[in-house]
């Protein structure tokens, strides 16, 4: 049991969760560079940890548990803290006469959270009444978890490059609220054939 617990790829999984505070320090001092750095340090570990779980066969159920744990906690506590005007403070950032859609407008972020707390209690409502767990992420969802860390990566990088605010992070704050909707509203679909496809071996 230790042996399926105590492994490299759960290890940098919990680096990731304890960069996150670290992450948010950086930010609320405005050190938006090592904040970055933090960002993509924590960004290289999701990706070793899912590589050395299969290279070494180190795949474990609290593994599975606590990747996309650390992915969500990463993200949204981003999108919040990048959303408040204390942190991104106008007169710290260069040129303040062209700090146009910063900091990250509350509706981007409601929507991240919402679509997120929306997966989330609907996995544990039919887990509650079905006793179903076997959930996976859709195809959606990876796309919309991708862009989100793309989206970070921009506006770090805009708040030390002005060019980048003019279009686009409209555009990148369009296309985040656009795939958290629809990719929350697929994962109804995505869900309900995951349950087809659990209950069928059973009917045959």
């Amino acid at each position: 049991m230790s042996s399926r617990i105590v492994t490299l790829p759960n290890l940098l999984t919990v680096i990731r969760m304890a960069l996150i505070p670290v992450f948010v320090i950086f930010l609320y001092y405005q050190r938006f560079w090592l904040a970055l750095a933090v960002f993509v340090t924590a960004g290289v570990t999701d990706g070793l940890d899912g590589m050395l779980a299969r290279r070494f066969d180190q795949k474990s159920q609290l593994g599975t548990i606590l990747d996309p744990i650390a992915d969500k906690l990463l993200l949204v506590t981003s999108f919040v803290t990048l959303s408040m005007p204390s942190v991104i403070n106008h007169s710290a950032l260069p040129q303040p006469h062209a700090n146009l859609h910063l900091p990250v407008p509350f509706w981007v972020t409601t929507a991240v959270i919402s679509r997120d707390i929306f997966i989330i209690v609907g996995a544990a409502a039919i887990n509650i009444v079905t006793g179903f767990r076997n959930f996976r992420p859709s195809l959606l969802g990876k796309v919309n978890t991708v862009v989100q860390i793309v989206a970070i990566v921009i506006i770090l990088l805009a708040t030390r490059v002005p060019l980048l605010r003019g279009y686009v992070l409209p555009t990148l704050y369009a296309t985040v609220f656009a795939l958290a909707v629809l990719s929350g509203a697929h994962y109804v679909f995505h869900a309900a054939r995951l349950l087809g496809e659990d209950k069928q071996p059973r009917g045959q």
